[in-house]
C-alpha cells in the first residue's frame, strides 16, 4: 500500500499569494485553478470567481502542498487557520537554514534556529500568512 499524506490549507481570500510565497519559500511547481476556472464554477455563483478552489505545490521530494480559499457563501464562517504545524526536515543544515529564513520573512520566529538532540539544527516560526512551521537539519538520527 502507499500513502501520501498531503496537508492542505484553506486562507481567507489570499490563497493565490500564499501559495506563491511557498512555491519561493520552498521551491516547486504550482499550479492554480480559480472558482471561475473550474468545472463547478456554474455551480458557485454566488462564489467569487477569482478565489483559488484549488492549489496544488508539488514540493521536491515527491511532497506536495494542497490548499484553497475558503468558499464564504458554501458554509460555516472562516474560522482561521489554527491548532496545526507544519514540519519540514532537510538532511543539510544549510538548506533548513535557507528555507526557514525564507518562511520568517514578514512572519515570527518563535524559536531560532538552535542545536538539539535530535538534529543538528531546529527552529519554530510563524509566517505571514499564521502558518506554524518546524524546521529540522542535518539529522542526528532519524527516530
Amino acid at each position: 500500500m502507499n500513502l501520501l499524506l498531503s496537508p492542505y490549507i484553506t486562507f481567507k481570500g489570499n490563497c493565490a499569494e500564499a501559495m506563491r510565497y511557498y512555491e519561493s519559500a520552498l521551491g516547486g511547481t504550482l499550479t492554480l485553478l480559480t472558482v471561475a476556472g473550474s468545472p463547478a464554477a456554474e455551480h458557485l455563483p454566488h462564489v467569487d470567481g477569482n478565489l483559488i478552489m484549488h492549489a496544488h505545490l508539488e514540493l521536491p521530494g515527491g511532497n506536495r502542498l494542497l490548499a484553497s480559499d475558503w468558499m464564504e457563501g458554501c458554509g460555516a464562517p472562516y474560522e482561521g487557520i489554527k491548532g496545526i504545524s507544519l514540519a519540514l526536515t532537510y538532511d543539510n543544515v544549510d538548506e533548513a537554514t535557507r528555507r526557514f529564513n525564507a518562511l520568517a520573512d514578514g512572519g515570527q520566529i518563535t524559536m531560532p534556529l538552535q542545536r538539539t538532540f535530535w538534529v543538528e539544527q531546529f527552529g519554530m516560526l510563524v509566517d505571514r500568512y499564521g502558518i506554524c512551521w518546524l524546521v529540522n537539519g542535518g539529522a542526528k538520527n532519524q527516530s
